[in-house]
Formats: structure tokens, sequence, C-alpha cells
């Protein structure tokens, strides 16, 4: 399959992700197909930098990183909250697969796989709790100097 075709493939997929999980927690209609764009760029930010060679652990942080960003000018530009944005981006990028089979794996009794997988699962989490605290914190720091009184920014 050409490299284009699987990109649109990716991008349709993590949408429609994003958008049902939206539904399953009930999201306001109108935040849904906003929320379905944040979490594709996220997953599309992993795939082409997964896919390029950059390894799950970059990926996953820039991918996080991106749904955060993506979030925060999403919250800005509908005024709604940043967290309705988020959440559901985040989704596609959570390694339950991996997950699932570290618990088969210890399930099965296959201990040096279990642990192989399970530490896999905590960095992953991790890249992407760490991308999106950057996120936050770019965010944070674009929001005081947007509203920041001219007496603080003169120099």
């Amino acid at each position: 399959m050409p490299y284009w075709l699987q990109f649109i493939v990716q991008a349709a997929f993590s949408y429609a992700s994003t958008v049902s999980f939206g539904i399953c927690i009930n999201l306001p209609r109108r935040a849904l197909a906003w929320c379905g764009i944040a979490g594709m760029v996220g997953w599309q930010v992993y795939w082409v930098l997964f896919n390029l060679g950059s390894g799950r652990m970059l990926g996953n942080l820039l991918g996080a990183m991106a749904v955060g960003i993506c979030g925060s000018i999403l919250a800005r530009y509908k005024k709604m909250p940043v967290i309705i944005y988020n959440i559901p981006g985040l989704v596609p990028l959570v390694p339950g697969g991996t997950a699932y089979r570290a618990i088969r794996n210890l399930v099965l009794g296959n201990y040096e796989q279990a642990v192989s997988l399970s530490v896999t699962v905590v960095m992953v989490a991790g890249a992407i709790a760490v991308g999106f605290m950057l996120a936050q914190i770019l965010a944070d720091l674009t929001r005081k100097r947007a509203i920041a009184p001219k007496w603080i920014t003169r120099h």
C-alpha cells in the first residue's frame, strides 16, 4: 500500500476512534469534530515519527505534545474547557494492545516477556505524560504573555 494511502487510512481511523470515545464519555456535540482533529493530529505525529525510525517513546512524547497544543488552541478558539479536547485526543496514543499482551504473558507464565512488555507500557505512558505536561507548560507561558499588562512586558 502506498505511503500516502496509509497516511489517509491512519488519519481516518484515529479521527473515528477519538470521536467515538468522545461520544462514549458524552462530550458536547459541538466539540466532537474538533476533538477528533486533536486526536488525529497527535496520532499522525506519532505514526510519522515511528515510521521514520524515531521509536515509540519520542513518537508518543511528541504526539501527546501535539494533542496538548491542539487542545489548548481549540479550547481558546471554541471557548470550552481544554480537557474536552485533550482526554479523547490522547486515546489513540494509549498502549492498550501492549498492556493486553503484557497481562496475557503474565497469565501464561511467560514472565520475562510480561516484564518486558510492562516496562514498555510504563515508558510509553510516561512519555505521553511528559509530552502532555510540556504542552501545558507551553500553553500556560503563552497565555500569561498574551494577557499580561503592558507595563509588565515593557523593558
